[in-house]
C-alpha cells in the first residue's frame, strides 16, 4: 500500500482522529483546531469541514461537560459570561459565507496562535487583579472572540479559554477545565445550528471518525489525564498542531 492510499484509508484517518481525540480530551479541551486542519490537509470541502469539526467537538466536549458537572466541578456562575457574549457570535460565525482562501487564513491564524499557547504562554501562576467590573467586560470580549471563531471554522477556543479564567483569578484548574467543556459544547450546538439551515451534509459518511473521537474523548478524559502530566500531553498536543500548521501551509502557499 502507498502512503497516499494508506492516508486515504478511512481506518488511518480514523486513528488520527482518535489519538487527536484523546490527547486534547486528557487535558480537558476538545480537538476542533486540530481536527478542522486535518480535515482541510486531507481535501474536504471549506463548507462542510466546519460542520463535521463542531459535531467532533459536540462529542468529546459531551464526555468531558458529563464527567465535570458530575464532579461537582462545574460553576455555572463562571461561565455564563463567557456563554451570554460567545454563543450569538457562534451563531453569527456559522452563517458567515466565507472563501475558501479567507477560510484557510482564519483556521491558520487560529493555529499559530495554539502554538503560541503550547510554547511561550505555558504558565498559569500569573494572576490579574481586576476589578469584577473588568472581568466581567474581559470575559464578554473573550467569549465574542472565540465563538465567533467557533462558528466560522469550528474550534472549541477552550485552549484559549481555561488558562486565562486561571490567570484572571475566577476559579480553579478543575473548575476551569470544566467551564472550558461546557464553553465548547454550547458554541458548538450555535455554530453547527447556524450552519444546518444554511448547508446540508450527510453525516453517515462521518460516522467512523465520529466513533473514533467518541472513544479517543472517552479514553483521554477516563484514564489519559489520569496517567500522564498535563504538561507531557501539552507537549504532544504541540506535535499534532506543528505538523498540521506545516501541511496547512502547503496548502495556503502551495508554491512553497
Amino acid at each position: 500500500m502507498t502512503f497516499s492510499q494508506l492516508v486515504a484509508s478511512p481506518w488511518f484517518v480514523a486513528a488520527l482522529f482518535f489519538v487527536i481525540a484523546y490527547a486534547y480530551s486528557s487535558v480537558g479541551l476538545g480537538g476542533g483546531s486540530t481536527y478542522t486542519a486535518l480535515l482541510a490537509v486531507l481535501g474536504f470541502n471549506n463548507l462542510t469541514i466546519p460542520m463535521v469539526s463542531l459535531v467532533l467537538n459536540l462529542v468529546v466536549s459531551s464526555v468531558g461537560s458529563f464527567n465535570f458537572i458530575r464532579n461537582r466541578h462545574a460553576r455555572f456562575s463562571l461561565v455564563l459570561p463567557f456563554l451570554l457574549s460567545s454563543i450569538p457570535m457562534a451563531y453569527l460565525g456559522g452563517s458567515l459565507q466565507i472563501s475558501r482562501e479567507l477560510f484557510y487564513w482564519i483556521l491558520l491564524l487560529s493555529l499559530m496562535l495554539v502554538a503560541l499557547r503550547l510554547y511561550v504562554w505555558k504558565s498559569t501562576s500569573l494572576k490579574l487583579n481586576l476589578t469584577a467590573g473588568r472581568r466581567l467586560t474581559v470575559s464578554l470580549v473573550v467569549g465574542a472572540v472565540l465563538g465567533l471563531l467557533s462558528g466560522i471554522v469550528g474550534i472549541g477556543g477552550g485552549i484559549y479559554l481555561v488558562p486565562l479564567i486561571i490567570i484572571l483569578g475566577l476559579g480553579t484548574i478543575k473548575e476551569a477545565a470544566a467551564c472550558g467543556a461546557i464553553f465548547i459544547w454550547l458554541n458548538s450546538v450555535s455554530g453547527l445550528a447556524a450552519r444546518l439551515q444554511y448547508n446540508a451534509i450527510d453525516f453517515s459518511d462521518y460516522v467512523p471518525i465520529v466513533i473514533a473521537v467518541l472513544f479517543g474523548g472517552a479514553l483521554g478524559s477516563f484514564m489519559g489525564a489520569g496517567r500522564y502530566s498535563s504538561q507531557t500531553m501539552e507537549r504532544v498536543l504541540g506535535v499534532v498542531v506543528m505538523v498540521a500548521i506545516v501541511l496547512l501551509f502547503g496548502k495556503v502557499l502551495p508554491g512553497l
